[in-house]
Parts: C-alpha cells; sequence; structure tokens
C-alpha cells in the first residue's frame, strides 16, 4: 500500500506511523509556516511558501492533516467562505520535533543563516523554551491562557530573524 489513509497503518511501529502522516515532501512545511509563521489561511499559505507549494498540493496536505489531528479548522467570522486552520494540542506537540529537525537541517545541510536562525534561538533556548512556545501556540490556536508576564517567543524567534535578515549581505 503505497499512501496509507487515515485508519489504514503498515505497522504499529510509532516510527512508522508517525512518518505516515508525516513523511511526505510537504505536511512538515505546511506545519511549519502555521507554527512559525502565523499563517492561517489557505491563501497566506499557498503565498508564503518560500519552497512555492502548488495549490492542489496545498489542499491536500491540509486535508490530510486536519484528518489526522494536527490541524483543525473554524470558519472566519469576516468572510463566510473563508477557513481558518489552527493547530491542535498534537500539532502543538511537534515543536520539539521541529526543533530537532531545524538544528540538525542547520548543521548537516546547506541552510542559509537567515533560515536558520529560529533553529539556533530554539536550540538554545533547548526545551524550557519549547515548553514555553507551546504554551503560547496553544493560546493563540486553542484559546488556553498563558502565564501571565512570559515573554512572546514568537516575538524573540521574529526579532532574531529580522535581524538575521537586516544583516543579510
Amino acid at each position: 500500500m503505497a499512501n496509507p489513509g487515515v485508519g489504514e497503518h503498515r505497522s504499529g511501529c510509532p516510527i512508522n506511523l508517525s512518518i505516515e502522516v508525516l513523511g511526505d515532501k510537504w505536511s512538515l512545511v505546511v506545519l511549519r509556516d502555521v507554527m512559525f509563521g502565523d499563517r492561517h489561511y489557505f491563501r497566506e499559505l499557498l503565498t508564503g511558501s518560500e519552497e512555492g507549494i502548488a495549490s492542489n498540493i496545498l489542499a491536500d496536505r491540509l486535508r490530510r492533516l486536519v484528518a489526522n489531528g494536527l490541524l483543525w479548522t473554524s470558519d472566519d467570522a469576516s468572510h463566510k467562505q473563508k477557513i481558518r486552520y489552527s493547530l491542535t494540542e498534537a500539532g502543538i506537540q511537534l515543536v520539539p520535533v521541529m526543533a530537532a529537525l531545524g538544528s540538525w537541517g542547520r548543521r548537516h545541510l546547506p541552510a542559509s543563516h537567515e533560515l536558520s536562525v529560529r533553529a539556533e534561538v530554539l536550540e538554545r533556548g533547548g526545551p524550557e523554551l519549547w515548553e514555553r512556545f507551546m504554551d503560547e501556540l496553544r493560546e493563540q490556536h486553542l484559546g488556553t491562557p498563558r502565564r501571565a508576564g512570559q515573554a512572546s517567543v514568537f516575538a524573540e524567534l521574529n526579532t532574531a530573524y529580522a535581524a538575521a535578515i537586516a544583516t543579510a549581505p
């Protein structure tokens, strides 16, 4: 079976099961853009993709990520045909995975400095920063208030990125 659907699995191995959900070319990129790019709408995800995802592929991946419980949808009150995509708790819990992938890619692949800076911040901050970021994502995507007085990890990541862009050759 080349492409198992939800409920059909090659084996019960947790690595295999994770790869069946996340192992295609685009799913983690879409999740990255929702998680770190603050993109919630199809058009934002389509036009904001540095990698140039095709609209039919994006639509398919969004459907699959919703079906697999990593994203959830809600209607946009401002426009009847607009759908907002948000992370579920399972999607939010991918922050450590994304941090590890970013760290590995930064170390072993020809990643640009500008696009690596967020991975550097996450690596330096470690699990404590990841937990704070997950709390911030829970507030943004699930409506769960985070502890008062916590500095924004999202703002820290964006400040680091903006500084890297400003100093890029």
